[in-house]
């Protein structure tokens, strides 16, 4: 049997790859939320908006695509990747298409929130399921980090091509010219998904009938809400991620009115694009190795105490010099892109592999509460008090939290890491589950 496979087994696994980098593709054409903070800062006061109605798009669009990264992943678990892609590419692109033909501040929250958070959501969740199935378990978070790096690095060419195409030719122009490369992008890289055939095995698995491959158990949805576990990783994921996106939604903002250095704004949104990227796929590695709590509580306290030194980021300080933002920025990006390179594969460890995507996407639903909540509480904090100096405060207290509850976090039962005590030996666990 072994032999009569063997020769499939490297166009298979080059089919994995592929499948890989095309999901990469898609995600790094999504690049225009993270750069928000460059469009948000280049909205003419003609528009009559004020720090509020600035923020509402993306915060908007951040709740619906955690919403429907819900609804994708169930979409993709019963149509497949391809359809759902395709799909999600047709919102992300027309919905940034419409928003560069309003001014007003509502219909714009309806397309760039709405529509765009709806196809990013579609894209989103079925990218990572897809693409972990035809790789071992050994090699969750490091593939789960490559796929998602896509997302996280987008903002590394559209904050840089936005401002450019902005000076010369306004926003409403740049949005139509990236909705259109959006939409082309992410439905040609889809036709390239697919999940692997019936029987596949990973090369690499562990051979059959050993205890390292004894199965963990498929939870459905409604499965792990009945979970405490569940309820623990939603909380720490909701208020680790809400920290990170305060930063990003507002970080030209802040390089421009906080640490005197408006010249840099765009390029501190790149280093920070950058980070991210490289965070998640270190992160998604380190994770495999060495255990995806630990990486997770150790970028969680890193990250409160960079936060605390952005918020003494002030013209004249050296936190405000060019090269002090920079490392900032990037340094905040590296350690929020690993929340979102790990949490999938402990998921994946804790719940199965079958549900995947629909088990992600409830997770997921975190993301978009704590984005939601923190940023736009920050708007309003900066609104109210002129400074973002309390937001910062409050981001630092909530990671803080987000360590504790990662500490008592433990696998629920029939996951991979509680096979230690049912087979009695941690060693015949894989690295992955613990």
């Amino acid at each position: 049997m072994a032999n009569k496979s063997s020769g499939a087994q490297p166009a298979v696994r080059d089919a994995g790859w592929l499948v890989t980098a095309s999901a990469t593709g898609a995600l790094l054409a999504l690049g225009v939320l993270y750069a928000w903070s460059v469009v948000k800062k280049e909205i003419p006061d003609t528009w009559g908006w004020n720090a509020s109605q600035k923020t509402l798009p993306y915060s908007v669009a951040i709740v619906i695509f955690s919403v429907m990264t819900a609804v994708g992943g169930r979409l993709q678990d019963r149509f497949g990747p391809r359809v759902v892609v395709s799909a999600g590419g047709v919102f992300a692109g027309v919905g940034v298409i419409l928003s560069s033909m309003t001014t007003s501040p509502w219909v714009f929250t309806l397309t760039f929130g709405v529509l765009l958070g709806t196809g990013i959501g579609f894209v989103y969740s079925s990218g990572t399921p897809t693409a972990v199935k035809w790789f071992p378990a050994k090699r969750t978070g490091l593939i789960s980090g490559i796929v998602v790096a896509g997302f996280g690095m987008g903002a590394a060419w559209v904050a840089p091509l936005a401002r450019n195409l902005i000076a010369s030719h306004g926003v409403q122009t740049t949005l139509l010219w990236l909705g259109i490369g959006m939409l082309i992008a992410i439905v040609g890289f889809a036709q390239f998904l697919k999940v692997p055939p019936a029987g596949y095995i990973p090369p690499g698995s562990a051979p059959a009938g050993s205890t390292a491959a004894a199965p963990v158990r498929d939870y459905t949805p409604s499965g792990i809400a009945r979970t405490w576990q569940f309820y623990v990783l939603w909380f720490a994921f909701a208020f680790g991620s809400g920290a990170g996106l305060m930063i990003i939604g507002n970080l030209a903002s802040i390089v421009d009115t906080q640490a005197k250095q408006a010249s840099v704004a765009a390029l501190a949104v790149t280093a920070l694009a950058l980070g991210n990227g490289a965070g998640r796929v270190v992160a998604g590695a380190l994770s495999d190795r060495f255990g995806r709590l630990i990486v997770l509580e150790v970028s969680f306290v890193f990250q409160a105490a960079l936060v605390l030194l952005m918020g003494q980021a002030k013209g004249g300080s050296f936190l405000a010099t060019v090269v002090s933002m920079m490392a900032l920025s990037a340094l905040i990006g590296a350690n929020y892109g690993a929340i979102l390179a790990v949490v999938p594969a402990i998921c994946k460890d804790y719940y199965g592999l079958k549900n995947f995507g629909s088990n992600y996407g409830l997770v997921y639903t975190a993301w978009g509460l704590g984005g939601f909540m923190i940023s736009l509480g920050a708007g309003m904090i900066n609104d109210s008090t002129g400074t973002f100096k309390y937001a910062y405060y409050m981001a630092a207290a909530l990671l803080a939290v987000a360590v504790v509850l990662l500490v008592i976090l433990r696998a629920p039962a029939h996951s991979s890491e509680s096979l230690i005590e049912e087979l009695g030996s941690p060693a015949a666990v894989p690295a992955s589950a613990k």
